[in-house]
């Protein structure tokens, strides 16, 4: 996959991040796919990756519709497509520049990190042009800029304890689910290192997590004085807030809820047995679909009894629960409404469910992303 340089560069960026060079090569592996330059108008150049929606927020409005029209910028991520030939991205580039330069190198990742260009200054570089530069001298200036992003974004932690959900999350952003990260970074890191990853802090909340533990923790953080949002998402934001209150707890600041910060932020319970952030059934998203969809008797049916307030999380809900909706729902509008209902079901089981980011070995691997190189 990797040439000797470039392995030794991986190797001397993971020491300065005191992880293993199994974790770093892995994450470098799965955002590049083995490759680190392309041939491009005669010039071995870092692979990149246009980002259409970081263009189009960066241009004025007659700039935005010139760019619009010629393809080049879109709101919506994801919408302009990458061409797979990097010489056809690095032409983009090109056309793009002559719209607004500035804009132009500062929408597309690079290198063996894909990291976006528009994060130059926070990295630490003079320019725009100068991060670029650093990416074209060599695969270790590559590994430079994807190191700078991994300590400045505070994800060394998570690439020490070999923690991929929580560093995917970081890194990837709120949509690394979808695409797997995770998972192929774990792969990767299993086949490098022959050992599955194994993190310190398995079965406690961090970053990646997701679900109802996750809304409690958000909510009693916002009664203790810190600014996050309860969406049952712990991202860089609750990460932060977390961190902060152990820095003030005086106890390890290391972004993991496990059980002594959990301790200290019962403290802001109402009572003992609240269940903070706990959310409505009226709020779960599937339930108001199905309530949009199939009428207040959907909504009256997802909430009796709260539903799925005795799941089971080895059969989703209890039989003799499921069967009473079932027979309600077919009294009342037929299997339509039987459908809406189970629909309903899941979510409200689903808001009752936390993952807290541990990686099955054994888990199946999602389609890889043409997108890439």
């Amino acid at each position: 996959m990797f040439d000797a340089p470039t392995l030794k560069a991986i190797g001397d960026i993971a020491d300065h991040l005191k992880c293993e060079p199994a974790a770093l090569q892995a994450v470098a592996e799965v955002e590049s796919a083995g490759q680190v330059t392309a041939l491009v108008k005669g010039r071995q150049e870092p692979l990149i990756r246009w980002e259409g929606h970081y263009f189009d927020q960066r241009l004025t409005a007659a700039q935005r519709a010139v760019a619009r029209a010629q393809g080049l910028a879109s709101p919506t991520a994801g919408a302009v497509k990458n061409p797979a030939s990097q010489a056809k991205r690095w032409e983009i580039v090109t056309r793009a520049s002559l719209i607004n330069r500035q804009a132009a190198l500062e929408s597309f990742s690079i290198g063996l990190g894909q990291v976006m260009t528009a994060h130059w200054k926070r990295l630490g570089f003079a320019s725009v042009d100068a991060m670029i530069a650093r990416a074209r001298e060599s695969a270790a200036g590559q590994i430079d800029i994807m190191a700078r992003f991994i300590e400045k974004f505070g994800l060394a932690d998570e690439l020490q304890r070999l923690d991929f959900t929580g560093f995917a999350r970081g890194y990837n952003g709120s949509g690394f689910r979808k695409k797997g990260y995770h998972l192929k970074m774990a792969a990767a890191y299993q086949r490098l290192s022959g050992a599955a990853p194994v993190s310190a802090a398995t079965g406690m909340l961090r970053m990646g997590a997701k679900g109802a533990k996750v809304r409690e923790l958000q909510t009693l953080l916002v009664r203790a004085g810190y600014a996050v949002t309860v969406d049952g998402d712990y991202g860089p934001s609750t990460n932060d807030a977390v961190k902060d209150f152990q820095k003030a707890q005086k106890i390890k600041a290391d972004g993991v809820a496990g059980p002594e910060t959990m301790r200290r932020l019962d403290a802001f319970k109402q009572s003992a047995d609240e269940q903070p952030g706990r959310q409505l059934v009226s709020d779960v998203p599937e339930v108001k679909d199905a309530t949009k969809a199939g009428g207040f008797m959907v909504l009256v049916v997802a909430a009796r009894d709260q539903v799925a307030e005795t799941a089971s999380y080895l059969t989703g809900i209890q039989a003799d629960t499921a069967q009473t909706v079932a027979n309600v729902l077919l009294a009342g509008s037929g299997a339509i409404g039987l459908g809406l209902a189970g629909y309903a079901i899941w979510g409200w089981f689903k808001s009752r469910r936390t993952d807290e980011g541990d990686i099955d070995a054994g888990a199946a691997l999602p389609a890889s992303d043409p997108a890439l190189p």
